[in-house]
């Protein structure tokens, strides 16, 4: 395969850790996220595990292994529970404070450990003075997502799920809690609106829906969520950490929505999803962690890192799906590279949007996917390539490109059609035939010195899997 170099999705394929919550701690960036399943049927199956990687170098992450165990917290002693979107801050006392919520419980649990990435013990749950479990005090939202931000002796909590005309729900809440991280020493306010609140307020259309996520900047504060608009991660901004916030606009869609630089505003460039995430500061550049949905389903999730620019006014400027992702710059020219970096993935011209169920793609549309079971280290490819099916990676420095090489297997008879856009003029063709393994293709095909996109479409019979492309 190609060099090492920063990726898209950023750790290994065959890893499915979404609703990613980076923070640098000691020179290394930490990414703290849920834990899907390959081949899972719900989120979030697995225990929490930990990545990092040197601030310096966001292409060496470094498994840390299991974290915390889902039968670590006393109300689930039979792991019955998934253990959903959690956030770590360091406390007033140098520790590492995990915030999670298990599935069926709506109250905040809190585990914590001397360093980032060890073993987190359960510590206790965000109370009350009176020691009442925030989530059971009349008038309390149930409690979902949270993201936390510790300043001083004081530690901000926001939490929230607000589903799209559930007027029972207002919005995020913001709740601080004293030195000992777990006591509310100011009670909760809500700080955005959910849908059926929000007329006037800035919002409309990008109401806050769950995945809240607090960073600060200066003396900004950077409320990042995702809106009912399901696959997008909106911003909000305020000077305050518990109110005034005033919306800002999208940074990532995972499926590409509201992006024309490259295609028609909404035309969905991938299978977009429920998406979370969150902003990171990583050796003075800004970055957006968000996920990407897999195998035909919404429940094998995985992280993806897109570079950001924070302009002089505070406002950020949505950014693509790439698959370079955190490199810096476009991929290197030359090599092979394996097709699970698809940024784009599409089929007849639309994409399919899911819903919250089970296998939304039903095995007529192409997908990233894994052999082996959920654990195995397998390398992914696309398969479900059908007439007309399309991946794009972006992008690439090409000098000198005058063949391309493909790895194909499966029940097809056609032919691969080399672009340098989506709806680009076709530089090459390269002819596949059936085969139960592996079998590589190549052509002549001549791709323009320069940065460049690269697309491949699949015309003719039946359904091929593919496993990588090499431009030599």
């Amino acid at each position: 395969m190609a060099k090492k170099q920063g990726l898209n999705p950023y750790l290994p394929s065959w890893e499915y850790v979404p609703d990613a919550e980076p923070h640098v701690f000691n020179g290394r960036v930490y990414a703290y996220g849920s834990h899907d399943r390959f081949n899972g049927y719900v989120y979030c199956m697995n225990d929490y595990v930990c990545w990092s990687a040197p601030v310096e170098d966001l292409s060496d992450w470094r498994y840390e292994g299991v974290i915390y165990k889902k039968t670590d917290d006393p109300q689930n002693p039979d792991g019955s529970a998934c253990l959903y979107a959690p956030d770590v801050t360091q406390g007033p006392d140098g520790r590492y404070y995990l915030y999670y919520v298990l599935d069926k419980v709506s109250v905040v649990s809190v585990a914590v450990c001397d360093t980032p990435a060890g073993k987190y013990e359960f510590y206790g749950f965000v109370h009350y003075a009176d020691g009442l479990r925030l989530g059971e005090k009349e008038g309390d939202q149930p409690q979902f997502d949270p993201g936390v931000l510790t300043e001083g002796d004081k530690t901000y909590l926001y939490t929230g799920f607000c589903a799209k005309g559930d007027k029972s729900r207002k919005g995020p809440m913001a709740t601080v809690l004293g030195a000992d991280m777990l006591t509310i020493v100011e009670n909760p306010v809500f700080i955005a609106p959910s849908e059926p609140y929000s007329e006037g307020s800035g919002y409309e259309g990008h109401e806050f829906f769950e995945a809240p996520s607090i960073r600060k900047k200066g003396d900004t504060y950077y409320f990042v969520y995702s809106s009912i608009v399901f696959h997008e991660l909106c911003y909000a901004t305020s000077k305050f950490p518990t109110k005034g916030f005033v919306y800002g606009g999208v940074i990532v869609s995972n499926s590409d929505l509201h992006i024309d630089t490259y295609k028609p505003a909404e035309k969905p460039m991938f299978y977009g999803a429920n998406n979370h995430g969150g902003m990171c500061e990583i050796n003075d550049k800004w970055y957006i962690f968000y996920h990407r949905h897999t195998n035909g389903t919404n429940f094998s999730r995985q992280g993806c890192i897109e570079p950001i620019t924070i302009l002089e006014d505070g406002t950020i400027p949505q950014v693509e799906m790439t698959s370079c992702g955190a490199n810096g710059g476009p991929l290197e020219g030359h090599g092979e590279y394996p097709t699970y970096l698809a940024c784009n993935l599409f089929y007849k011209e639309e994409s399919l949007y899911t819903d919250w169920t089970g296998a939304w793609m039903d095995h007529q549309f192409p997908k990233i996917t894994q052999d082996g079971r959920d654990g195995d280290e397998e390398i992914g490819y696309i398969a479900n390539m059908k007439d007309s099916a399309t991946a794009g990676f972006k992008y690439f420095d090409c000098k000198g490109i005058k063949k391309v090489k493909i790895k194909v297997r499966g029940y097809c008879r056609g032919e691969f059609h080399i672009k340098t856009a989506w709806n680009g003029t076709v530089l090459g063709k390269i002819p596949v035939g059936f085969s139960n393994i592996w079998q590589e293709y190549s052509a002549d095909i001549v791709i323009p010195d320069g940065v460049h996109a690269l697309y491949l479409s699949y015309a003719g019979a039946g359904s091929a899997s593919l496993a990588s492309f090499t431009l030599e």
